[in-house]
């Protein structure tokens, strides 16, 4: 898949890929501000840069973004992120130790570099998603008994706009950014998509499920505003 890379009127950086297949053209900005526009394979890339420029207001509106992430800041609930600048380093590295996450770069680069932050958000997900996928299906299951609650299965992935969902069969899927949440809020999570397990859809008798297993749901719900499904800042 061929792809260049341009820059807007505004500063903005939009990344333009040719798809076989493709038949129209699709603008989408990814989970970590990245602004994608996809074209067919025949097409030349001004037509992608071209749409794009069109839907800039809608961009602007829309984008946000992405954290800058810090040395030492706290990724999840078991690690800690560590730049370390490396001598005769060549590229980026990066990796998830028992307790850190380790991003190691050129010496004469700074961790606040496009590639430095890049690679730093990749690892950052990296250790989400793997303690997401150690204890978040412990403490739903947990949080089922406790209830009464039963459910199909329960996967972890990376969504946008949403922390979690369940289908008409029981199937739970779960946001692996919920780790950045205070337990208390993922309890809340885990409960409403539980709760959707008798009662599908937002109403009068699914709050009311709710309320039952966890009395102090409006605030719960309220708090929970302040916080969005996506990489942090520390």
């Amino acid at each position: 898949m061929a792809s260049k890379d341009f820059t807007l009127d505004d500063g903005l950086m939009l990344t333009v890929y040719k798809r076989r297949g493709n038949r129209h053209l699709r603008l989408s900005i990814g989970p970590s501000g990245k602004i994608r526009v996809s074209i067919p394979a025949w097409a030349p890339y001004k037509l992608g840069v071209d749409f794009a420029r069109t839907r800039q207001a809608w961009i602007r509106a829309q984008h946000t973004p992405p954290a800058v992430l810090k040395q030492g800041q706290q990724i999840g609930k078991s690690h800690h992120l560590q730049f370390v600048p490396k001598p005769g380093h060549a590229k980026v590295t990066s990796r998830v130790a028992a307790t850190e996450v380790i991003v190691s770069y050129p010496a004469g680069d700074d961790q606040a570099a496009a590639a430095v932050q890049a690679a730093a958000h990749k690892a950052a997900v990296r250790s989400l998603r793997l303690q997401a996928e150690q204890l978040l299906p412990q403490r739903l299951a947990s949080l089922a008994a406790m209830h009464g609650f039963t459910y199909t299965s329960v996967n972890i992935k990376r969504l946008k706009g949403r922390w979690g969902s369940c289908d008409h069969q029981q199937r739970i899927v779960l946001n692996l950014f919920l780790m950045q949440l205070p337990w208390e809020l993922i309890d809340y999570v885990l409960l409403h998509e539980l709760a959707h397990t008798r009662v599908l859809r937002h109403g009068p008798d699914f709050w009311q499920e709710l309320k039952a297993v966890l009395p102090d749901v409006a605030e719960r719900r309220r708090q929970l505003r302040d916080y969005q499904p996506a990489l942090m800042n520390g």
